[in-house]
């Protein structure tokens, strides 16, 4: 059995991201709900906006994740507001209906920089191994990490 590649080559990602591209349809759903986020979140009172994420949007009906039974009860009893804040997004006018789930929301991570610190004194250690080596290579790479020494200080 033979492998044979076929004959369509690769798309240029500018064309895949216009408008009439394969990925285009999918970007425009992903616009679309990252806006009706940012529209819910606004309206949303301080307490429970990092409790709801949109979920999905499918026939009409915009699916609403949040990650507690007491967060569901109070979007259910803010139902009607929350369509008709809904429909004033242009792509949400014809939305039927809020369909809500409970589900674990993981908050966004932001790793944490760590910055690191070379002493003085380690640095003199690299520059004396520097000096004594006979390979330039490794002397310069001993050089250029002995440099670094006092950069945070800065």
């Amino acid at each position: 059995m033979s492998i044979k590649g076929k004959g369509v080559r690769a798309q240029p990602v500018g064309q895949l991201l216009r408008t009439r591209g394969s990925l285009a349809p999918l970007i425009q759903t992903a616009n679309t709900l990252f806006e009706a986020q940012e529209h819910l979140v606004s309206a949303l009172p301080e307490e429970i906006r990092d409790h709801v994420r949109v979920g999905g949007y499918h026939e009409g009906h915009l699916t609403l994740i949040t990650d507690r039974a007491v967060w569901l009860t109070w979007l259910r009893f803010e139902r009607q507001r929350l369509l008709t804040l809904l429909r004033q997004l242009p792509a949400f006018h014809a939305i039927e209906g809020l369909t809500f789930k409970v589900r674990p929301i993981r908050p966004d991570y932001t790793p944490q920089a760590r910055t690191r610190e070379l002493p003085e004194a380690a640095a003199d250690q690299l520059r004396e191994c520097a000096r004594d080596t006979t390979s330039p290579r490794l002397k310069k790479s001993l050089e250029r990490l002995a440099s670094h020494a006092g950069q945070n200080s800065r």
